[in-house]
């Protein structure tokens, strides 16, 4: 069984860092120790640290920390960087004003 999705592996009781309340994620201000609690609380991929703590789901998308998140994850577990899956991406959304779609829906007239 792979390491990192052995549920079933006591990762004992998360012992606290001088170094714990170093924010990790700017955009939404996680520190480090929350991301350690979060893999001691059974969180062990990082799309589910994601979708605990919204980890690189700021601004920047996962820009700035998501190499951070990885690497504070794998020494949790006791693993490569390497071993761990990807967290889940998609683009970001940001609105659109209406005029923008009707446009569109006109054409730009070279077919007319």
């Amino acid at each position: 069984m792979n390491q990192v999705n052995d549920r079933s592996k006591d990762l004992g009781p998360m012992v606290p860092q001088p170094d714990d309340d170093r924010i990790i994620c700017r955009c939404e201000e996680i520190t480090k120790g929350e991301i350690r609690q979060a893999v001691h609380d059974g969180m062990f991929t990082l799309t589910e640290i994601r979708r605990y703590l919204r980890t690189g789901m700021g601004l920047c998308q996962g820009q700035t920390c998501a190499k951070l998140v990885k690497g504070i994850v794998a020494r949790e577990l006791g693993v490569s960087p390497a071993e761990l899956e990807p967290a889940t991406s998609r683009a970001p959304v940001r609105p659109i004003e209406m005029r923008v779609f009707a446009k569109e829906g006109k054409g730009d007239g070279a077919d007319e």
